[in-house]
């Protein structure tokens, strides 16, 4: 069941909470967007302060994790700003915040007017700002001896040797994460560093080979009924196919979207008749879709939501209009087969 709510923002002395309250506008256009890719999502934050001050809220509630002098120096250094977008009750004057970004997301070129380019990059610097400031998260809190990467035992202590020798593959088990370990583990020299780390942690968004068949090949084993390590046509036709379908509807508006036989016969290069991990390899962002593969679809949301005349780009006369759009975020519990779940348990 989905669940629409905007943001509202209380302000207190060294310290940001979130307050969530239900929209009264209507949301079916909103849920509309998960609903459709199928797929458990936060919705991406549009606006940098917002994310910030999430970002503390979030290292708050983690408590002991955290730093919480370096966590309190950052809520003091943001709360001026916060309160110079604020009312007296603490709410953010989002007119007032879009009249600021406006300008920042229209640079290329700057005409006064949004497109699609302008708003995917602006959304996806914003994502990728969130997977690092994660990654940094995990990385101070696990780097033990200060060295700037972390071992395998230092990020799960909770196995053995004995465990690790073992190799059991299962989900969740040793050597299940130790395969995802080695797949980041690019040098190899046994230790992630921070680009390893945040493939490790964020292995949709990854571009390592490694990871990707990694991914390809558990998503088929959910899929293979047949346990052939291969894709047959019907095993193809109700799983991957409808994934695929339901992001291609999306983007392309339902226009030429290919059949079931057509794309498998696209992507059955051999002409066997079943389709292997690598022959996969193009439906990958569909499959395992990352929070910058998300970021691409919502910058797409965005601007359908709030371009009234159709034309494909944005006013800030549009944007004001739809103002609460670009501050609402959505989750969708979706309960399908397939959602992702590799690191169900980080």
């Amino acid at each position: 069941m989905g669940r629409a709510v905007v943001y509202v923002l209380i302000f207190a002395a060294f310290a940001a909470f979130f307050v969530f309250s239900p929209s009264d506008l209507p949301d079916r256009n909103r849920q509309e967007l998960t609903r459709r890719l199928g797929y458990k999502f936060r919705t991406p934050t549009f606006d940098p302060l917002v994310a910030e001050l999430e970002r503390i809220a979030e290292e708050r509630e983690l408590g002991s994790r955290g730093n919480a002098i370096g966590v309190e120096r950052t809520a003091k250094a943001k709360i001026p700003e916060a309160y110079r977008y604020s009312n007296d009750e603490g709410r953010l004057n989002i007119s007032s915040r879009l009249v600021v970004l406006f300008p920042l997301v229209d640079h290329s070129p700057k005409d006064g007017l949004i497109n699609y380019e302008e708003m995917s990059n602006w959304i996806t610097e914003q994502t990728i700002d969130k997977l690092n400031s994660r990654t940094r998260r995990e990385l101070a809190f696990y780097d033990k001896n200060g060295d700037g990467a972390i071992s395998f035992h230092e990020y799960l202590p909770q196995f053995s040797e004995e465990d690790i020798a073992r190799n059991e593959t299962g989900h969740g088990q040793a050597g299940w994460w130790k395969q995802q370990f080695t797949n980041a583990d690019v040098d190899p020299n046994g230790l992630l560093n921070f680009d390893e780390l945040k493939d490790f942690l964020h292995p949709q968004d990854s571009s390592n080979y490694r990871i990707q068949n990694w991914l390809l090949s558990e998503k088929m084993k959910r899929m293979d009924y047949g346990r052939d390590g291969k894709l047959s046509f019907d095993e193809f036709l109700h799983h991957a196919y409808n994934i695929y379908k339901s992001y291609i509807e999306f983007e392309t508006q339902g226009v030429d979207v290919p059949t079931a036989e057509e794309k498998f016969d696209e992507l059955d290069l051999d002409e066997d008749e079943v389709l292997t991990v690598e022959e996969l390899r193009p439906l990958f962002q569909y499959l395992n879709p990352g929070e910058l593969s998300h970021a691409q679809h919502y910058a797409a949301y965005l601007i359908n939501e709030a371009d009234d005349n159709k034309d494909g780009f944005l006013t800030l006369e549009e944007m004001l209009k739809h103002e609460y759009v670009f501050y609402t975020t959505l989750y969708e519990n979706q309960n399908g087969d397939y959602e992702d779940d590799s690191h169900d348990e980080l």
